[in-house]
């Protein structure tokens, strides 16, 4: 059940995925499938015994935590539900930011000093918060050229779309999760000889259409915004 007393705020906490994920792939994911709501300053995922099937995205604003908080709930992520509340605790980097931040050791001792405390005035047990890490997924932004596409040279427009300037570690479920979300779509297509370039394809062009304006110049990772056309057939 997801926890109703929590307050609305920048870091939102998921469970219920899937373990069989490599680390590394499932934070690209999450960045791929949430940055649509917003800047994303920093997403944790663990694999220790007790944190597998969980992460932290943590959003640059509470707007934002709180659409994907809304529109994701129970999205099938890798063929399991997204089970997501708001995170129990403020994010390092969000602490650093409003100049709440309070180092490791130092939060460590304040709160044993506060259980003491409580334990003394037999207080309720508290809950253990959920702990996020920072090490921040963002870069400096590089400009990007299209290279060789230029409006002489761009096709018709039809039914597949052509995907230039991706990471080489993109995968065909990244891009999955991101054009699906659109009506119409079919498949995506990678190459294994040209990383960095994909086909997906759609029922109409009208929907292929749809699907280019809402995603171009997309960051599947901070320096790389997506180029989006129509393939040449």
């Amino acid at each position: 059940m997801l926890t109703a007393d929590i307050p609305p705020n920048q870091s939102i906490y998921i469970k219920n995925l899937n373990e069989k994920i490599k680390k590394e792939e499932l934070k690209r994911s999450l960045y791929c499938l949430f940055s649509q709501y917003g800047r994303i300053l920093d997403v944790v995922a663990l694999k220790t015994p007790k944190l597998r099937g969980q992460a932290w995205v943590v959003f640059d604003e509470l707007t934002a935590a709180s659409n994907a908080f809304r529109q994701m709930q129970n999205f099938p992520f890798y063929d399991k539900p997204m089970r997501i509340q708001y995170a129990k605790t403020k994010s390092d980097c969000i602490a650093k930011n409003d100049g709440s931040f309070v180092p490791r050791e130092k939060k460590k001792k304040q709160e044993e000093k506060a259980e003491r405390k409580r334990r003394a005035e037999e207080a309720q047990p508290s809950a253990m918060p959920n702990g996020t890490g920072s090490q921040s997924n963002g870069g400096p932004k590089a400009p990007f050229h299209h290279g060789n596409v230029n409006a002489q040279e761009q096709a018709a427009p039809n039914n597949i779309l052509f995907i230039q300037n991706l990471p080489h570690e993109t995968t065909s479920m990244m891009l999955q999760l991101l054009f699906e979300q659109y009506p119409g779509f079919r498949e995506v297509r990678m190459i294994e000889a040209k990383p960095g370039i994909a086909f997906v394809e759609y029922e109409d062009e009208e929907q292929s259409s749809t699907a280019m304006q809402n995603l171009q110049g997309f960051k599947i990772a901070p320096q790389y915004p997506m180029a989006i056309t129509f393939a040449k057939k």
